[in-house]
């Protein structure tokens, strides 16, 4: 290969102010595995490796001698190749601070103000934060909001995260300091009675160490030397597979690229790397040309702006800024239109090394500038050898997909943006699954030029993006229309020309057709719009402008910084003593380890001596039977070291789905593994096992073609009380119908992992595992391995997020380590890709309802009858519990007289569905309050008379003849309608909807009652054990498995209040099964009451002991009377039991006492959508939960904050897509969306109801984690509202049944108008659209 560049450079740059020279760089290896696996630097972490969750934000530091200015940004390390680094300073979080240092205050706000749960994305949430206050020691609550964009949280919902930010926030935007604790976001404090104690601070600013910039790390001095005095020369990386070339000058560039005519170009590999990491692609030449200083130029002309191809979209944002603030407004037009796509594209962290001229060249139909920069008529500036030219960006696009303008020796070096003319108009619009840090489903860049003085067209150019494969130009729509004058009867032709021009394939992918239709007429309305209004400003005479009521639709949404508010009581007990931390707000034990990344998961325990990579291999069939397979070329991999089968299984195999070994019944069942002695090498080797299948009938995916094929798990359950037939003979109307609700992927950020290590005799075997339930790991691996449970000690420090995605499913994935480190006798790490993950875990279940109604003209309902189809997938997994339960809480908060109900679990060919937060709970109800609102459409009524003249009572039975007292249910909707003023802002939306014809808001207010229990006593048992060291310091350990539910600090609290001593006193090291045998799961909302059952009474059985010690000595130490007690031989240890709630429940009757308690909420939220995009807002949200007596506040609010934004991306934006095959698209963050920082609502409060008591919980508590999630459907029927008020006003009188996910697509398609019409039929009269 010519241009080797003989021997290779050595890699300098700087980690944590420490110097890294690096002999082999391998250009292949990315900035986050040589931290954690070259550096043991564990605190940056792996979330999804394509840049899409920000768990592996780091921030780099360059020097530039021209300017001599230091540069600050943030990057993914997942996708920052180490070459890319030289002569750079990389700070991870170790870097910023940490306990054996000290803790910076970014780390200490954000434990303090609650920011972390699982902790698991918490090092990244601090350096885009810290980042952030590098560049800007005191931001805007703009700033902030734009820096975490690229972060993804499962856990919090966001909200304690932005309330540590507003902290460092010039303007406050929340008077966090007032000395009532009062909060100047509420503006209601006329609602608090007086008489109760209430407090509304989660934790207090005034402990805060200040921010102080002068203490931070400074740039390396040997770098700038470096950078200023060394001679620029081109540098060589050789890798195992692959050359890295960075040359210094564009000639030299010239020449690699003569030399290597497909060697791409790379710069922020945010395009090429996903490539190559994601499709398989591999390239054995790369050539950086990031340091040329001609591809970084950034340059003032007479007309426009030219850019470096090599600048970063950031340094492209900034200048942008700067010259629209410079430059009159008639001359930047095109600036504020590129400015505008750049403002959402890509998080903070990708923006801050993808290139424009990678945007431009990879030609992604993706791409947010591409249909704005060729509208405005942008330039682009090649070389190759001898030649350079000038082409119009538009032109790369103008055949579609098979252009080849650009020759594969032609170098981009700089693009122009020009300055917009007199009577030129230029706007660009995008709609995304979610509006900041996701990839378009359609956007556009529109320009119109018009003949002086006139409104006649003079040149139009219409382009968009995310229609077909690249970007694409309405050629003919645009000379068709030059001339005419810009009216409704040019908007009309307009419409009917770009439809019968712009060819949308059909996708595989599952994306609908008729949305992106859709999407394409409405973007050129929305721009007719804007440029009429602009019209009518300049000369109000001659220009009509556009009616009032249509205004509103200029405006996108803004995320805004949130306003929040958290209510509880603050005197728990009138004489508690200040020592006692039960009912307090107090820090996440772990919260300090999280935030400096000192908290250990399970991928970041050091290697183990020869320890060995396990990569699975997976099916890619549905339903198949395996022919053959070779796994010759993977055993020639360099590294590997066996290929694991179900042959190697010594015992029970757990892994057969089916009678027969050789059939697979799911894409993504594991067929077989790879060990090798990296995770690189194991990867590679398992994509070369090749597999031949012979397909096998039927493949059943859906739920309608399990019922198709009577495909079903046993048994079928079914409840029924009253005379359903005959109370449906009585009433006055009956309504039918039916709801689908999708699925949803757990997506916890740590995804699963397991670290197998055989101990050499005996058989034993440790297990360090990321699980929710130790136990049933010890009982599979040793049921896999043929050994006695006892040789399997199975351990769990921390969970980086479960959500009921770790019960079965890590047990499968445990065995398959064990097996391996069996065979093979060495350690096994097995941490799944995202992708993998995704793929083979199965999520929560899709579910159809079907449901007949009968009920009075007064709303009163006296009869349901429904059906629950449920997709369990492959295996029953848990799926016919899951039936169960959403059957036993499908009456949510009302007493339904005569009801009749049937669950069916439908068996698939798709991973199996498994437990998953609410747990049956969130479909069935939403099947509930869908016929309740389907039953006020049809009286007339309002949703929430029916809701409250439906609702329990007073003291009643279930359906299942379960006694309940329903008066925490209506003190929870009376309270939640007061605060959250719901008639006022009712009244106040349908004001606005009447004054706005694009833009309708939306309110709904609803009741939830949550059964608490798990249906029998064993799986609610529970034991805790206790040490007292003799130098009085306690160890406790006990069953349950901390996951960001803050289940240790609370049993910590426990304790201390039992035993009367400190918290700090008191350690939990690590949940185990050598120290609590047979625990149940941590599940179903239970850790806490029943660990912390056992945790009492083990306290209680020392303090017992000590009883005598202390009467004797009433006025000493407890380290005395520890003393006093080991020398008079007193056992200072004691394991706790808890027997379990007495729950049972018998099918057969129908009747039974499943559940132990009940929890009441209420909440109301109000939204505003976009009915030309179907975008939408969530405005405000007031919650009030009844919890019994918190014994955290703090922990207990940000698992209903938490439990609600993941209810939000369950009921309005997280979608699975499968193709026709059963194979999943959505592997990852890029796919599939889930809330962001953007989706939380504007105002968000949340109120723990007061003087509330619960006999059966600990300290009177309730059992918090699941029944938040129920809320988030709160925000889908504010949006079927404001759907509703949309269609009403269309004169569309049809009742409205949406399915969940309530997205963007199904909103637009359902404000039906002259647009979605046109799309159906494409052709047609369209009526006048302006004359509404």
């Amino acid at each position: 290969m010519s241009l080797r560049g003989g021997a290779a450079d050595d890699l300098i740059f700087y980690v944590n102010g420490r110097k890294v020279i690096e002999k082999n760089a391998d250009p292949e290896q990315m900035l986050l595995s040589y931290l954690r696996r070259r550096l043991h630097l564990t605190g940056t972490k792996y979330g999804c490796g394509g840049g899409g969750c920000g768990a592996c934000t780091v921030m780099i530091s360059t020097y530039e001698p021209a300017s001599k200015k230091i540069r600050h940004y943030s990057a993914n390390a997942c996708l920052l190749p180490i070459c890319s680094l030289y002569g750079a300073a990389v700070t991870t979080v170790e870097g910023v601070g940490s306990t054996k240092t000290r803790v910076h205050p970014v780390q200490e706000r954000l434990a303090k103000c609650h920011g972390s749960q699982c902790g698991f994305c918490s090092p990244g949430m601090v350096m885009s934060i810290y980042t952030l206050l590098r560049n800007y020691p005191e931001p805007t609550p703009e700033q902030m909001i734009t820096a975490l964009a690229g972060n993804l949280c499962r856990c919090t919902g966001y909200r304690p995260i932005l309330d540590a930010c507003k902290t460092f926030c010039k303007e406050s935007i929340c008077c966090q300091r007032k000395a009532n604790g009062k909060c100047c976001c509420d503006q209601e404090n006329y609602l608090f009675d007086k008489e109760e104690k209430v407090s509304t601070r989660l934790f207090s600013a005034d402990e805060f160490q200040p921010l102080d910039p002068t203490q931070e790390l400074i740039f390396p001095p040997e770098l700038m030397r470096m950078a200023e005095n060394q001679p620029k020369r081109t540098l060589f990386f050789h890798g195992e597979r692959m050359t890295w070339i960075s040359p210094v000058s564009l000639d030299e560039l010239l020449d690699m690229k003569v030399a290597h005519p497909k060697a791409p170009l790379l710069v922020g590999n945010t395009s090429v790397g996903p490539e190559m990491k994601f499709r398989g692609v591999f390239h054995p030449v790369v050539i950086a040309p990031a340091r040329i200083p001609d591809l970084n130029v950034v340059k003032c002309t007479e007309d426009g702006l030219t850019l470096g191809a090599a600048c970063s979209l950031s340094v492209v944002k900034d200048v942008l800024t700067n010259a629209i603030s410079e430059f009159p407004e008639e001359k930047t037009k095109v600036f504020c239109a590129v400015l505008q796509q750049l403002r959402t594209l890509g998080g903070e962290q990708i923006r801050n090394v993808a290139s424009l001229g990678g945007n431009v060249i990879s030609r992604k139909s993706a791409s947010d500038l591409n249909p704005i920069l060729a509208a405005s008529n942008c330039m682009l500036s090649l070389v190759s050898r001898g030649k350079k030219r000038q082409i119009p960006l538009s032109d790369i696009f103008a055949e579609g997909v098979g252009n080849n303008t650009i020759t594969p020796e032609e170098i981009l070096v700089s693009v122009h943006i020009p300055h917009s003319k007199k009577g030129e108009y230029v706007c660009a619009f995008r709609q995304a699954p979610r509006r900041e840090n996701a990839l378009p489903i359609t956007n556009a860049g529109m320009r119109v030029l018009f003949e002086e003085g006139t409104d006649i067209i003079k040149d139009l150019s219409i382009f968009y993006g995310g229609a077909a494969s690249t970007t694409v130009c309405a050629k003919q729509t645009c000379s068709a229309l030059t001339g005419r004058h810009w009216n409704e009867q040019m908007l009309d032709e307009a419409c009917r020309l770009i439809l019968k021009e712009i060819a949308i394939p059909g996708s595989a992918s599952g994306e609908k057709v008729d949305y992106k239709k859709t999407l394409i007429v409405s973007f050129f309305y929305r721009f007719f719009l804007e440029v009429l209004q602009s019209l009518n400003t300049m000369d109000p005479c001659h220009y009509p402008g556009i009616p009032m009521e249509y205004r509103s639709v200029l405006q996108d949404f803004k995320t805004k910084m949130p306003q929040s508010i958290q209510i509880y009581q603050a005197d728990i007990e009138p004489n508690q003593s200040p020592q006692d931390p039960v009912g307090r707000p107090i820090m996440h034990q772990s919260g300090i380890k999280h935030v400096t990344g000192e908290a250990v998961y399970i991928d970041d325990l050091p290697s183990v001596d020869g320890e060995l990579f396990l990569a699975v291999v997976t099916s890619s069939r549905a339903h198949a039977k395996i022919v053959s397979i070779d796994t010759s070329e993977a055993l020639k991999v360099p590294g590997v070291f066996d290929i694991i089968s179900a042959n190697d299984v010594p015992a029970t195999n757990e892994f057969y789905y089916s009678d027969d070994p050789e059939i697979v019944i799911c894409v993504g069942q594991i067929v077989c593994a790879v060990v090798a002695d990296s995770d690189v090498h194991s990867k590679q080797a398992a994509a070369k096992v090749k597999i031949e299948y012979e397909v096998l009938e039927p493949v059943i995916l859906t739920i309608e073609e399990a019922i198709k094929h009577n495909s079903f798990f046993e048994p079928k359950r079914k409840l029924e009380q009253g005379n359903v037939d005959q109370a449906f003979e009585t009433v006055d109307n009956i309504i039918e119908g039916e709801i689908h609700i999708g699925g949803q992927e757990h997506f916890y950020m740590e995804t699963q992992s397991v670290l197998a290590v055989p101990k050499g005799e005996d058989k034993e075997m440790d297990v360090y595992v990321s699980t929710q339930h130790p136990a049933f790991i010890q009982e599979m691996v040793a049921a896999s391995l043929g050994v006695p449970a006892n040789r399997i000690m199975c351990h769990v420090k921390r969970v980086g997020g479960a959500f009921g995605g770790k019960l079965l499913k890590s047990g499968l994935l445990a065995s398959v380590a064990a097996v391996a480190a069996n065979k093979t006798g060495k350690a096994v790490r097995l941490i799944l890709s995202r992708g993998d993950d995704m793929l083979i875990t199965g999520g929560r279940h899709p579910f159809i309802g079907k449901y007949k109604v009968g009920f009075m003209n007064d709303g009163r309902i006296r009869a349901v009858d429904v059906k629950y189809y449920i997709n369990g997938g492959c295996t029953p997994d848990e799926s016919v519990l899951v039936a169960a339960v959403s059957l036993l809480k499908m009456d949510n908060a009302y007493k339904i007289p005569h009801l009749r109900c049937w669950a069916y679990a439908c068996k698939t060919n798709l991973p199996s569905n498994t437990a998953f937060r609410g747990f049956g709970f969130p479909q069935s109800a939403l099947v509930t309050e869908t016929w309740i609102t389907g039953v006020a459409d049809k009286t007339g009524l309002s949703p929430e008379k029916i809701r409250e003249m439906n609702m329990y009572k007073e003291n009643e039975q279930t359906h299942f003849k379960q006694k309940l007292d329903p008066q925490n249910l209506i003190r929870c909707w009376n309270e939640c309608m007061e605060k959250s003023a719901y008639y006022s802002r009712k009244t106040a939306a349908s004001q606005f909807n009447k004054q706005n014809y694009w833009r309708k808001k939306g309110i709904a207010i609803v009741p939830m009652k949550f059964p608490f229990g798990l249906g029998s006593r064993y799986l609610s048992q529970a034991a805790a054990l206790v040490h007292i060291y003799t130098d009085g310091s306690v160890l406790l350990t006990h069953g349950g498995i901390e996951m960001g539910q803050g289940i240790h600090t609370k049993m910590i609290q426990v304790a201390s209040r039992e035993l009367n001593i400190p918290m700090s006193r008191i350690h939990f090291c690590e949940t185990s099964t050598t120290t609590v045998p047979n625990a149940c799961a941590s599940a179903g909302s239970a850790g806490t009451d029943v660990n912390g059952m056992a945790v009492k009474d083990a306290c209680q059985t020392l303090l017992n002991r000590l009883q005598p010690i202390i009467n004797k000595n009433p006025k000493g130490t407890w380290n005395e009377w520890i003393k006093e007690a080991f020398e008079q031989s007193v056992s200072l240890s004691a394991t706790g039991y808890f027997r379990g709630y007495n729950e049972n429940m018998d099918w057969e009757k129908g009747e039974g006492q499943p559940f132990t308690y009940f929890l009441y909420g209420a909440a109301c939220s109000e939204v505003e959508i976009n009915c030309l995009t179907g975008d939408h807002k969530n405005l405000r949200t007031d919650i009030v939960m009844d919890i019994g007596c918190s014994i955290n506040p703090a922990v207990d609010i940000g698992q209903i904050e938490g439990a609600f934004v993941q209810g939000i991306g369950l009921y309005t934006m997280e979608e699975l897509k499968y193709s026709p095959e059963g194979v999943l698209y959505t592997r990852g963050p890029d796919q599939y969306k889930i809330p962001a920082v953007c989706d939380i609502p504007e105002q968000f409060s949340v109120s723990l109801l007061s003087s509330s008591q619960n006999p059966y919980g600990i300290y009177a508590s309730k059992g918090i984690g699941e029944a938040g999630l129920f809320l988030g459907c709160f925000v889908f029927f504010a949006l079927r509202d404001a759907v509703r008020s949309a269609r009403n006003e269309r004169g569309l009188k049809t009742s409205f049944v949406p399915n969940s996910p309530l997205t963007a697509e199904q909103i637009r398609i359902s404000c039906a108008d002259d647009f979605t019409e046109m799309v159906i039929e494409s052709w047609g009269r369209v009526c006048s659209v302006m004359s509404g």
